[in-house]
């Protein structure tokens, strides 16, 4: 080194720095406020680290975080960085010249993503266990999580959504399992090492990132190899590409799904009242009737894969089926935000074609709506360009469509030229459904507040800030009560 301001530190590496005992360990967070950075930093926080983070944007989880003893700025600069820090992580949205990443590596911190520290720390505090696929990553995490602690196993786990059941987004059990969402953007579910696995689906998505399914399902089969052959990986025996990626690994799989072919099934389906209720089976072994909370038929496949890695810990049926039945679901997963002069507003995270269309219908089928309005934030533009038609067919349930502006992130300035909002209401409308751009979320409430009636469903959906609009809507409705 020649001691200059331009010489460059060696960071060291997260194996030689990370402590087994974290309290009073120094972490600091960038993007601290994504879905899962927020879970890890509580997780964190309870295990005795010291905990500061930064994010672009202000918000429920940086005041929660706060709250609970997180130092959070939304100043991302050098300076931002803690003096003394010994650890950064980082979210995948963050990029190698951000400010407090450029700092950090000039001072020879050392430098990890967010799911290479989730995946020592699964290594670290017991049996992990990840669900991943392309849709139902956080419901089903949060499920396991807590049917494992009305069991009594008292898991660990970090989940991209608050879950009130469990207290939040994450926790620090005193049991063997830690339950974990892999995320396949980036491939960052490589990094983990779990020694049970769920895919519960993979279809088109990250296309920013994958060249195309191929891609997808070859990153699928990496991470299945991942798993321990004494291990176990549950997958869907109705999805194709979670077949052929079953069929590639060697070591033990159990199927679930609809099918012949499903070791885990479901039969004797029905609907009451808005959700599903079913006959669990093992093989030809009837288990015994479970009604569920949750609604939309997509849970039922999600209850199965619960079920499988359930009864791998070691849990009866018995001691499944209960709260299998008790679970009411994750933050903006079909959550019933309020209900003002005879409308329900219910909001969503809903951000994939395939999540909105089994979103609709279930909302439709819970709450009979006289009228179903759907306001959609697309997110990303890459994301909305490569799957425009799949976008455009997917609101059939919907009487009302109402797009704001795309939700910005990760996007190059390029792709935001290529795409807008008014694009997709043109193709939308192009398939017969009723759509109308209408780019701010002041307008939005103003027009839905006229023409919504008694009796409707208003439901707002993306992975941005499209939750505001409820709230918004909300307030809006209360206070045009009459008195």
């Amino acid at each position: 080194m020649d001691g200059s301001a331009a010489a460059v530190i060696e960071t060291p590496r997260m194996d030689d720095v990370l402590p087994q005992d974290l309290r009073n360990f120094p972490i600091h967070m960038v993007g601290i406020g994504g879905s899962g950075m927020c879970g890890l930093a509580a997780l964190l926080l309870r295990r005795g680290a010291c905990v500061s983070g930064t994010d672009g944007r202000d918000g429920e989880e940086l005041r929660r975080l706060a709250a609970a003893g997180v130092t959070v700025s939304t100043c991302q600069a050098a300076e931002s960085v803690p003096q003394g820090v010994q650890m950064l992580v980082k979210s995948a949205a963050v990029r190698d010249d951000h400010p407090e990443i450029v700092e950090a590596r000039r001072r020879g911190v050392c430098i990890v993503k967010y799911a290479e520290l989730l995946g020592l720390l699964m290594a670290h505090c017991g049996e992990g266990i990840a669900i991943s696929g392309t849709h139902g990553k956080s419901t089903t995490a949060a499920w396991l999580s807590y049917v494992l602690r009305r069991a009594g196993r008292d898991p660990s786990f970090v989940i991209g959504a608050g879950v009130r059941q469990l207290g939040g987004g994450s926790g620090a059990g005193d049991g063997p399992y830690f339950v974990a969402e892999a995320c396949e953007y980036d491939r960052s579910f490589l990094n983990l090492r779990p020694r049970r696995a769920a895919i519960l689906n993979i279809e088109e998505d990250h296309l920013d990132y994958y060249a195309d399914i191929n891609d997808i399902v070859a990153a699928f089969r990496e991470f299945a190899a991942g798993i321990p052959e004494s291990g176990l990986l549950v997958t869907n025996a109705d999805n194709p590409h979670c077949r052929a990626v079953a069929d590639a690994r060697n070591g033990r799989v159990q199927l679930f799904g609809r099918g012949a072919a499903a070791e885990w099934r479901a039969v004797d389906v029905t609907r009451e009242n808005g959700t599903y209720a079913f006959v669990g089976c093992r093989g030809t072994e009837r288990l015994g009737r479970v009604v569920l909370t949750i609604p939309g038929r997509h849970n039922v496949d999600n209850a199965l894969a619960v079920i499988a890695l359930a009864h791998d810990c070691g849990l009866s049926w018995d001691a499944i089926a209960p709260p299998l039945a008790e679970f009411c679901g994750a933050q903006r997963r079909l959550e019933l935000r309020g209900e003002i002069g005879g409308v329900r507003i219910v909001d969503d995270y809903a951000h994939h074609p395939t999540e909105i269309r089994v979103t609709l219908l279930a909302a439709r089928e819970r709450y009979r709506p006289r009228e179903l309005w759907c306001i959609f934030q697309p997110h990303q533009h890459s994301r909305t360009r490569f799957l425009m038609e799949h976008f455009a067919q997917s609101f059939s349930e919907a009487d009302h469509v109402i797009v704001p502006d795309i939700y910005f992130v990760r996007d190059s300035q390029r792709d935001r030229e290529l795409v807008c909002a008014a694009d997709l209401v043109e193709q939308i409308r192009a398939r017969g459904a009723a759509a109308e751009y209408l780019p701010d979320f002041g307008g939005i409430v103003e027009r839905v507040a006229k023409d919504v009636q008694p009796g409707d469903v208003v439901m707002t959906m993306g992975a941005g800030n499209i939750w505001m609009v409820a709230d918004e809507l909300l307030a809006r409705l209360r206070s045009d009560l009459p008195g």
